[in-house]
C-alpha cells in the first residue's frame, strides 16, 4: 500500500511539472527582458522590497532574502498555488537585526534555509509541506564587523555548501586595496598586508554548529577582495566564485590610468577556487585586455608590470571592470537546450563609477563549460533590467539584476534590488533546433549597448571634455559614489540633493572632506553607514570649488565656500560629526 501511494505521489508530482513546462507561458513582454529566441519570462511578483539572494524549494516555494531589517521580516516566502508562475501567496519571516544592510544569502541545505544579515550567519528549519519555516532561528556563524578594527567593507556573507558537508563564507577585504591610508590617492600598500589574516578570503564551517566565529572556521582560500556571487559546482565538486575588482584606478593613481582605462579596469574575476589558493589581492589584479595579472600601483605597478603574478592563481575569465557580479549558478536542470547544460549563469549587478562613460552591467551572462572549464566565451544571456542602453546614474536603471536560483523543472529565477521583483526565464522553443542564429541578437547587444561593450575611448565619452572646475572635481572625487546627479546609490552611499549636510553648516561641510566621516549619519530620516575617507589631499582652492559646484547644484543655490573658509578648517582639523 505505502509503494502504490509513493508511486501515486511521485506521479501527480512529475504530472504537474509536466503541465507547468507545457502550459507555462511567459508575460507579452517577458517582463522587459530581451533573450535568446524560444527563451520566455515573466514577473512571478514586483515590488516585495530590495531583494538579494534567492532560494526554491523541491516543491517551486521561492524564498527571498531581504537587504534590509523589517519589524514585520527580513525574508520573504512565496508560492504559486495556481500553476500560473505568479506568486499567490507572499509571507515574511525572520527577525533580525542588520545595521548596514548588506545581508545577502538565502540558500537551502539539507532541509534547512540558511541566509545571512551582515555580519550573521542565521538557518531555520524547513518543514515538509509547510510554505513558513520553524520559527526557531539558529545563529550559525557570527562577524563582529562593527567593532573590527581594520574597518567594515564588503562585509556581505554569502554561503554556499560542498559534498562534504562543509558551509563556505567569504570574509571581504575591509578596505580597497589595502593601502595605509585607505582610497587615498598613492598611498602605498602594505606589505603584508596585515588584513589578510581574517579578511581578504573564503572559511569553511560547520553548518549544523551553532554560535561559530571566524576563530572556528578554517581558512580556504585568500587574496580574494570581495566575493558576493559564490557557489559549488556539483559537476567538478569545486568551489567558482565571480570577484568584484578594486575601485576607480584613475582617482587614486592619476598619473598612470585615464579615465577610460579605469572604466574598463580593473576585470571582474571569474576564479576556480581550489583549497590553498592565493588570487593575489591585494598586491595584483587582472587586466583583461592584456590577459594579465599585473601588480597594483600600490605596490610598485605601473599598468605595465607582472612583478611575480605567475605564482598566483590565474582567472579563468576576465569581465570588464566594475560589473559587479553578485550572484552565480551552474545550470543542472534538463529545461533548456544543452548548450546550457553545465554552464555557468552570472548576476552582474551593475557600477556605479564607470563615468564619464555609461555605467555597465546590469545583465545576466552566460558562460558555456565543457570538461570543467569554459569552452566560449561568456554571451549575454538576459537583458533589458535597467529599462535603458546608457546609464548615466546608476539610480536611472528600473532593475539591477542580483539573485539567481534554479527550479524544481529547470526554470531559471532572478531577483533585482531596486523594487524587489523576481523573473522566472522558462524554454519554449525546440532544444533540437536550438544553435547561434538563436543567440545573434543577443551577439549584438555584447559589442553594441553601451552598458555592456567596451565603450570608445573618445566617441564615448558622455561628457566630452566639456566640463572643468568644481563639476570636473566633483565627477572626479565625489560622482562614484553619490553619482552624477548627487541622488547616491539608494544603498550604501547617501544623497546630496536638498541634503541638510550640504545645505547646512559649511564649517561641518568643509571638516566632512578634510577628514572623512567614520561613524553613521542620517541623511533626509535614513541612517548611512559607509566609510567616506578623507578629501584632505585636495588643495584648499579644489576644495572649495568643489563644495562649491555641490552647494549651487542638484537642487541647491546656497552661499560658496571659499577658499579662506577652508583655509582656515584645515588650520584646526576636527573629527567631523
Amino acid at each position: 500500500m505505502k509503494k502504490i501511494l509513493a508511486i501515486g505521489i511521485w506521479l501527480s508530482s512529475a504530472v504537474f511539472f509536466t503541465q507547468c513546462k507545457s502550459e507555462l507561458k511567459g508575460d507579452a513582454d517577458n517582463g522587459g527582458l530581451m533573450l535568446p529566441n524560444g527563451f520566455e519570462a515573466l514577473v512571478v511578483v514586483d515590488s516585495l522590497g530590495s531583494a538579494r539572494h534567492l532560494a526554491v524549494n523541491d516543491n517551486g516555494d521561492i524564498y527571498v532574502k531581504l537587504r534590509a531589517s523589517y519589524p514585520d521580516g527580513s525574508n520573504v516566502a512565496m508560492r504559486d498555488e495556481d500553476g500560473d508562475g505568479k506568486a499567490d501567496v507572499i509571507k515574511k519571516f525572520g527577525l533580525y537585526t542588520d545595521e548596514m544592510g548588506y545581508g545577502t544569502a538565502m540558500r537551502i541545505y539539507n532541509g534547512y534555509l540558511y541566509f545571512s544579515s551582515t555580519g550573521d550567519v542565521f538557518r531555520v528549519k524547513l518543514r515538509p509541506g509547510e510554505l513558513l519555516p520553524d520559527t526557531a532561528m539558529e545563529l550559525i556563524v557570527h562577524d563582529d564587523y562593527m567593532h573590527d578594527p581594520h574597518g567594515a567593507q564588503h562585509t556581505a556573507k554569502p554561503v554556499t555548501f560542498d559534498d562534504k558537508g562543509r558551509m563556505y563564507v567569504p570574509y571581504g577585504a575591509p578596505s580597497d586595496v589595502c593601502q595605509q591610508f585607505d582610497r587615498i590617492p598613492e598611498s602605498p600598500g602594505q606589505n603584508p598586508c596585515p588584513e589578510l589574516e581574517e579578511h581578504g578570503g573564503i572559511w569553511t564551517f560547520d553548518p549544523n554548529k551553532t554560535n561559530q566565529t571566524i576563530k572556528d572556521g578554517k581558512r580556504y582560500a585568500t587574496g580574494i577582495r570581495s566575493a558576493v556571487a559564490m557557489t559549488w559546482n556539483p559537476n567538478d565538486k569545486t568551489l567558482y566564485i565571480v570577484q568584484h575588482g578594486r575601485d576607480d584606478l584613475h582617482r587614486t593613481w592619476p598619473a598612470l590610468y585615464s579615465r577610460w582605462q579605469s572604466t574598463l579596469l580593473p576585470s571582474e574575476e571569474f576564479l576556480k577556487v581550489d583549497e590553498g589558493a592565493d588570487c593575489g589581492w591585494p598586491y595584483y589584479y587582472y587586466d583583461q585586455m592584456q590577459g594579465k595579472l599585473l601588480l597594483n600601483p600600490e605596490y610598485g605597478g605601473d599598468g605595465k608590470k607582472e612583478g611575480n603574478a605567475a605564482k598566483y592563481d590565474q582567472p579563468l575569465i576576465g569581465f570588464p571592470g566594475h560589473f559587479a557580479p553578485n550572484d552565480i549558478l551552474f545550470y543542472t536542470g534538463n529545461q533548456f537546450p544543452e548548450r546550457y547544460k553545465n554552464g555557468a549563469f552570472i548576476a552582474f549587478h551593475g557600477s556605479t563609477i564607470r563615468a564619464p562613460y555609461s555605467q555597465g552591467g546590469y545583465f545576466v551572462a552566460f558562460v558555456p563549460f565543457k570538461e570543467g572549464k569554459p569552452s566560449g566565451p561568456w554571451e549575454v544571456f538576459a537583458d533589458g533590467f535597467s529599462g535603458m542602453d546608457t546609464i548615466v546614474n546608476t539610480s536611472d536603471a528600473d532593475a539591477r539584476p542580483m539573485g539567481l536560483a534554479q527550479g524544481p523543472d529547470g526554470s531559471i529565477y532572478v531577483s533585482e534590488s531596486r523594487r524587489g521583483k523576481i523573473w522566472r526565464i522558462i524554454y519554449k522553443g525546440d532544444k533540437a533546433k536550438f544553435g547561434d542564429a538563436d543567440l545573434a541578437a543577443m551577439a549584438k547587444r555584447k559589442t553594441t549597448s553601451a552598458h555592456i561593450k567596451d565603450p570608445d575611448e573618445v566617441k564615448d565619452n558622455l561628457q566630452k571634455g566639456v566640463v572643468s572646475g568644481g563639476e570636473q572635481l566633483y565627477q572626479t572625487y565625489c560622482g562614484a559614489c553619490h553619482l552624477q546627479n548627487g541622488k547616491g546609490d539608494e544603498s550604501r552611499f547617501p544623497p546630496l540633493d536638498s541634503s541638510e549636510y550640504v545645505m547646512g553648516d559649511k564649517d561641518r561641510l568643509i571638516g566632512i572632506l578634510l577628514n572623512g566621516l567614520h561613524e553613521p549619519i542620517t541623511v533626509k530620516g535614513k541612517e548611512w553607514n559607509s566609510v567616506m575617507p578623507s578629501h584632505g589631499f585636495l588643495t584648499d582652492e579644489q576644495l572649495s570649488l568643489v563644495l562649491s559646484y555641490v552647494r549651487k547644484n542638484f537642487g541647491h543655490n546656497a552661499s560658496e565656500v571659499s577658499v579662506a573658509e577652508v583655509t582656515a578648517k584645515r588650520s584646526k582639523p576636527a573629527v567631523a560629526k
